[in-house]
């Protein structure tokens, strides 16, 4: 079977006899999915009606378990904000009903950011539309076939987080 990238690495590789076909082939599919993906994740959000900044501070308070609160500093270093900007998108976020601030019972000076029981529905109704447009697009590899795609994307993975 023939796609699409097969017909551009075709041109391309008449025109410019240096090009790796099997490297352009991988990069441009590669390419294709992540847009595919991005439009999937686009949709989920939609339909949840949440914004991709108020998912990310939701899952960065789910990821870290029950009972699901962090200090701002931590949220702010987890998602790479600044603290100025962290406060902004807290507020907007508290007023939404899906995180709340609390201050700390043996030091007030500290405050507890809290995943709410609408915030933690909202993260799971998003993430399980995410699942569901991930699990279709991967539908076309077999189990064992998706492990080695993991494995082999892994290795690309490490290569790129080891450089300088």
């Amino acid at each position: 079977m023939r796609d699409s990238i097969d017909r551009h690495v075709d041109r391309w590789s008449r025109e410019v006899d240096w090009l790796d076909p099997v490297n352009q082939a991988i990069i441009a599919r590669l390419s294709i999915l992540a847009r595919h993906n991005s439009t999937t994740r686009g949709d989920a959000l939609r339909v949840g009606g949440l914004r991709q900044w108020q998912f990310t501070v939701l899952l960065v308070l789910r990821r870290g378990g029950p009972p699901y609160e962090a200090s701002p500093s931590q949220l702010a270093d987890a998602l790479g904000l600044t603290r100025g900007a962290l406060s902004a998108r807290l507020g907007r976020l508290e007023q939404a009903g899906l995180i709340a601030r609390a201050n700390d019972l043996t030091d007030r000076r500290r405050v507890h950011v809290r995943l709410t029981s609408t915030g933690h529905d909202a993260f799971e109704q998003h993430a399980r539309h995410e699942e569901h447009g991930e699990g279709e697009l991967l539908s076309a590899l077999t189990p064992p076939e998706r492990e080695t795609l993991a494995d082999l994307l892994r290795k690309l993975v490490l290569s790129v987080e080891s450089r300088p």
